[in-house]
């Protein structure tokens, strides 16, 4: 402590304002240090979740005393105990994922729960239970399930449960056989409910699939372009080779939904179902009196008596047939989704060859090959046509692809980000050690090189074969200006004040004239 009081004093009014200045920026140095190598190593937790979720949380973490951030809606612990906290919280259930199930009906109890509470509350925890399943899925984000299930009703018949299935993606859209199976699912989940009144909503495309398990109009011209897009592309792939064929399907569907009744007779084709005969038979006979002429006036006897009496019989015969004619009755329903055209575009690469002069030179394809490549597209795409299919195939030339924009390349700072508390740290223990090196070691330096200096009216002693050593250090201008006159004429008086004040300095003059004599000896 003696020794760093002396240092100071002997420092004069600059050399102390750098060495407070170098103290206190090693101490502020030091302080940052400590700070960045006392906080932990942060590490994602969760991140998207909602809001309610993201609270109990956050709640369960300062519960348990953790130290958490969050950034957005991420949630970021200490990296060695990530691991831990998630199994500590999902032995809680969390995160619940914004949907409860059965453990709905655990609170209930027979006292004050009636049969509506109850119906509610287990509707509500098979759709939570749907929703937990669907979710478990892959690029499932989000899905809500929603049951419509009446109540049964006396002297009414009771209509069967439909459900609806809404989904949000975290990439790309559902496909249609993961519908079907979704639909399958929550059928089979609720009694009484049949996969055709279940509909599935994607938040992104619509309607993917009705209760009629039928697919709309634009979800079924997309998925069926792609497919017959795939199976021209492989189809090709064969021949021409991979990349040098381009592909696009366009197909048109109708959007109406139209519903035609047709009844159809065919005289040709009648069928006698009954047959009614009658016959009808009768005879008459007509003896009328005779013709009035004179005779008849005459007496009795005079005339002879005439014979006019007549015969008839008729007979009638009737027969009823009865047929039964040919009848064809045909209702044609037409959803949304009629294919009404298919337009296909290929255009093929040629072939390269290599001439006499070693030079690529590019031909196309000969009319015949083309040809069988365009019979093979009719038949890949089902072509009709009737229907207006139109299949257009050409061969030309491929031009490289222009990248767009400039070439993305790596920066001096690109790394920057990713270490930017390492390098903060390393920054820091630079400049301490650049401090300590400047303004506290090299002023030290500096100070204990000052005995090296001879004094301006004492020149060091000089013995008979030794060279010069060093000369103690000249007297402070701090003395007082009393002494100068004793020390002018007491030189001895002099030096013994200069080593009781510097006892450090002489002591040290003197080990180097020591350390001197024995080398050259």
């Amino acid at each position: 402590m003696q020794q760093l009081v002396s240092l100071w004093n002997a420092l004069d009014a600059r050399r102390r304002l750098i060495v407070g200045v170098a103290v206190i920026g090693v101490f502020v140095a030091v302080l940052l240090l400590a700070r960045v190598a006392s906080t932990p190593s942060m590490a994602l937790l969760y991140s998207g979740l909602e809001p309610a979720v993201s609270g109990e949380v956050v709640s369960a973490l300062e519960q348990r005393g953790i130290t958490y951030s969050v950034q957005g809606n991420a949630i970021y612990v200490d990296a060695s105990k990530r691991d831990l906290m998630r199994m500590s919280l999902a032995e809680e259930g969390l995160p619940s994922n914004g949907s409860a199930g059965y453990e709905l009906l655990d609170g209930l109890t027979g006292f004050g729960t009636t049969a509506q509470m109850f119906d509610a509350a287990y509707w509500r925890a098979k759709e939570g239970e749907l929703a937990r399943t669907i979710l478990a899925w892959p690029q499932v984000k989000s899905v809500r399930v929603h049951i419509a299930n009446q109540v049964a009703r006396p002297f009414s018949q009771t209509p069967a449960p439909a459900a609806s299935v809404t989904l949000t993606m975290s990439n790309g859209a559902l496909a249609v056989e993961r519908a079907r199976a979704l639909k399958f699912l929550v059928a089979s989940a609720v009694a009484g409910m049949s996969p055709k009144d279940v509909s599935v909503i994607d938040s992104d495309r619509g309607l993917i699939l009705d209760g009629e398990d039928s697919l709309t109009g634009q979800g079924r011209a997309g998925d069926h372009a792609l497919e017959l897009k795939a199976n021209v592309e492989r189809l090709l792939a064969a021949r021409v080779g991979p990349g040098n064929a381009v592909v696009e399907v366009s197909v048109s569907v109708a959007q109406d939904q139209e519903t035609i009744v047709e009844h159809r007779f065919d005289p040709e084709g009648r069928v006698a179902i009954s047959t009614d005969n009658q016959e009808i038979s009768g005879s008459t006979t007509d003896g009328g009196a005779g013709q009035v002429t004179v005779a008849s006036n005459l007496p009795e006897g005079d005339a002879a008596p005439a014979n006019n009496s007549s015969n008839s019989s008729n007979t009638e015969t009737r027969e009823r047939v009865n047929y039964e004619v040919s009848e064809t009755t045909r209702e044609l329903v037409m959803h949304p989704g009629k294919i009404n055209r298919i337009s296909v575009a290929v255009m093929v690469n040629g072939q390269t060859k290599v001439d006499t002069n070693g030079q690529t030179v590019w031909t196309p394809r000969s009319d015949e090959e083309l040809a069988s490549l365009g019979e093979l597209v009719r038949s890949a795409v089902g072509y009709d046509e009737k229907r207006g299919d139109i299949v257009t195939l050409k061969s030309l030339e491929f031009q490289p692809i222009a990248q767009a924009g400039s070439l993305a390349t790596a920066s001096v700072f690109s790394g920057i980000a990713a270490n930017a508390m390492t390098l903060f740290q390393t920054l820091i223990l630079a400049i301490v050690a650049l401090a300590l090196g400047l303004f506290v070691i090299r002023p030290a330096l500096k100070i204990r090189a000052l005995p090296a200096t001879a004094p301006a009216g004492l020149p060091a002693p000089e013995l008979d074969g030794t060279p010069q050593r060093t000369a103690l250090p000249p007297i402070s201008s701090d003395q007082p200006a009393g002494n100068t006159a004793q020390v002018e004429a007491d030189p001895v008086a002099h030096l013994r004040q200069i080593i009781s004040e510097r006892q450090d300095e002489t002591i040290e003059v003197l080990r180097n004239w020591i350390e001197s004599s024995e080398e050259q000896v």
